[in-house]
Formats: C-alpha cells, sequence, structure tokens
C-alpha cells in the first residue's frame, strides 16, 4: 500500500463523517460513517485514477495529493449517501 492509497483512504473518512455532519439524515454515527467514508474513499480514488489518471497520478506532487483527497472524499460522501439510501427504502 503506497502513500497515496492512504490519502485516499483517509480522505474518505473525512468525506465520510462530513457527509454525515452535513447531511444529518444521512449520519449513521461515527463508526459507521467511517466506515462506509473508507471504503468509498479508496473506491473513489481508484475510479479517479481509471478516469483522470493525470489527476491521481501515482508521484507524491502537489496535484497527486490533491486529486486523492478529492477522489477519497467525495468518494467516501457519496458511498454513504448510498448507504443511507439504502437504509432508508428498506426501513419504509
Amino acid at each position: 500500500m503506497d502513500l497515496s492509497t492512504i490519502i485516499g483512504l483517509g480522505a474518505g473518512i473525512i468525506g465520510g463523517n462530513g457527509a454525515g455532519k452535513v447531511v444529518s439524515s444521512l449520519n449513521q454515527g461515527v463508526v459507521v460513517n467511517s466506515i462506509a467514508g473508507l471504503v468509498g474513499g479508496g473506491i473513489g480514488a481508484q475510479v479517479l485514477g481509471m478516469v483522470a489518471p493525470a489527476l491521481a497520478g501515482g508521484g507524491m506532487d502537489i496535484q497527486g495529493i490533491i486529486g486523492q483527497v478529492i477522489g477519497g472524499g467525495v468518494g467516501g460522501g457519496a458511498l454513504l449517501a448510498i448507504f443511507g439510501a439504502v437504509k432508508g427504502a428498506m426501513g419504509k
């Protein structure tokens, strides 16, 4: 596991918890928000690497770091939103 992957995972945790704080209906608690963010951050960073390899470059230059933070954060928040929507639909 390289440093860029760790950055994406960490950004995912922050993105998942941030989405839970901003949209209270998505908030599943810190543990679930963090796990969903971690998984979503890993997926988001990998997808960004496939879609825009220049942004998620494997190097540790500023462009690669910013790309991993964006991909991980958005992925973490998105997976938490999907999780919240599925959980809400199952509860009805």
